[in-house]
């Protein structure tokens, strides 16, 4: 089996780095286990240590997760005018296709700051495609005309996701000594997006410059789960600028805590920075030059929209520091980190009327998470200025 991570080849090498924790999930589905709490203490140290951890065990059918794989390398398969008719439009729906060259994700904090990354850069090496929860009103999911099996397959695992994303919660609340259902009114809903990704084939020179496949950046939701293939690329940030790969270990599911879980636990858990890169050179190159295509699945798991999130007490009471930061509603953050800077096209949507879009609060929210910027642009790809 492959070691749960490796000091990437072009870093110095430290050889106390420690590895990815690996936490199993027995324990987490079964409340009556007796390795539960202990289990619940490893996945909070795991999240205050590195942010970034493997999840074994999986209650997820990996037949499911095969089909999956089929229908989203199908689904990009079909000719460009056929997923473009299904794009993503705004970002309070925040579903459907977004096409190569469309997004660059950036820790750059002004539209100076990204268009100067994609000048060096360039944008990200990849195509998505969102879904959300089915029921929401008025956002509906974007599903392929005709393509029964792709809807029914993608909400069949939105749907066990959404409940792994309740144990998680449940294990993050025994680990930090709550009440373990404390969570539980937090994520009914479930108002998350699964994330399918397609990393084209591209050759050698596309990396040239410092390019890469996904930006540095760091999720600002409260956990994500990545359901990763072979080809790896994964790197997560460590102390002083190295990166460690995060190996693909078969039957695993990488999980990482996001902005909002960092502000939910006053700073106790990391959102640790990320990105995609080339798979190491080892294994990357096909005969004709060309770095083989990857493809990875991402569940994005929030709060519900209509829940406020504040500091828990348990994390600052009694603390030096005592709690950092006020109480922020995720609908609010999150509508106002996705619609930043959005131009031309955006100064007539509602959230700016209905003051989601207030640069004192936006501003704050910057300065104190290291989260990412989600930089789309519409139109044709390469075709249009950068916009934050």
């Amino acid at each position: 089996m492959a070691p749960a991570a490796v000091l990437s080849d072009n870093m110095p090498q430290i050889s106390n780095d420690p590895a990815l924790p690996l936490v199993s999930l027995g324990p987490l589905l079964d409340p009556n286990s007796p390795a539960t709490l202990s289990t619940a203490q490893s996945l909070i140290s795991a999240l205050t240590s590195s942010g970034f951890l493997y999840l074994t065990d999986s209650p997820i059918p990996p037949s499911l997760l095969s089909r999956v794989y089929s229908l989203s390398a199908k689904f990009f398969d079909r000719p460009f005018d056929e997923k473009d008719a299904l794009a993503w439009t705004t970002p309070r729906a925040n579903r459907g296709y977004t096409g190569m060259g469309r997004e660059k994700v950036s820790l750059g904090l002004s539209k100076e700051e990204v268009a100067q990354e994609r000048g060096g850069q360039g944008e990200d090496q990849k195509e998505s495609f969102e879904i959300g929860r089915d029921d929401e009103d008025g956002q509906p999911n974007q599903w392929p005309e005709g393509d029964t099996e792709f809807k029914e397959v993608m909400l069949e695992f939105f749907e066990r996701c959404k409940r792994l994303h309740a144990v998680v919660m449940r294990g993050i609340a025994l680990g930090l000594k709550l009440d373990p259902d404390f969570f539980a009114g937090y994520v009914r809903q479930g108002d998350n997006t699964l994330r399918l990704l397609h990393y084209p084939s591209v050759p050698a020179t596309a990396f040239e410059n410092g390019r890469v496949r996904a930006g540095l950046h760091s999720d600002y939701g409260s956990i994500t789960f990545l359901f990763q293939d072979s080809r790896g690329g994964l790197q997560v940030e460590r102390e002083g600028g190295r990166f460690v790969d995060v190996t693909p270990i078969e039957g695993t599911i990488v999980m990482n805590a996001g902005d909002l879980l960092s502000r939910w636990s006053n700073g106790l858990i990391q959102s640790t920075r990320h990105r995609v890169v080339e798979p190491p050179l080892k294994t990357a190159k096909e005969g004709d030059g060309r770095y083989p295509p990857r493809y990875s699945v991402a569940y994005f798991c929030n709060p519900d929209f209509d829940r406020t999130i504040d500091a828990l007490p348990v994390t600052w009471e009694g603390s030096k520091e005592g709690k950092k930061w006020d109480p922020i509603n995720k609908a609010r953050l999150l509508r106002a980190i996705q619609i930043q800077g959005f131009d031309q096209t955006m100064k007539d949507y509602p959230a700016f009327r209905d003051g989601l879009f207030f640069e004192q609060e936006l501003d704050l929210e910057l300065s104190l998470t290291k989260r990412k910027v989600n930089c789309r642009n519409s139109g044709p790809p390469k075709m249009v200025e950068a916009t934050l």
